[in-house]
């Protein structure tokens, strides 16, 4: 009986076995790894795309666009400049905004 009991304090005081039968520390760094992983291709990935496509579309942007600014102001591109876009937005109304505050174009 004794015997059976010291058999049975070995088996339950022995290392718990992690994921695929890794040690407790490799089963944390490739949990860590795998969230990681998801993170990437469902946040930071799909970001990247979206940021690519509209410095894209701030570097299409010719006179005759139409473009919606960050403030909301719709209007077409009546000038291009270096790091600037002057924009009709009025018969007799023309502003001058910064490239990286043109967003969209209306209805996109």
């Amino acid at each position: 009986m004794n015997l059976m009991l010291q058999a049975a304090g070995d088996a339950a005081g022995a290392a718990p076995k992690g994921l695929f039968g890794l040690g407790g520390s490799s089963s944390m760094i490739l949990m860590m790894v795998l969230i990681f992983g998801v993170m990437w291709l469902f946040m930071i990935r799909p970001q990247q795309k979206q940021q690519k496509e509209l410095a894209k579309f701030r570097d299409s942007l010719e006179k005759g666009s139409k473009v919606v600014t960050a403030g909301g102001i719709h209007g077409t591109v009546k000038e291009v400049k270096q790091g600037t876009i002057v924009i009709q937005i009025d018969k007799e109304v023309a502003i001058e905004v910064d490239k990286a505050m043109i967003m969209r174009a209306p209805g996109a």
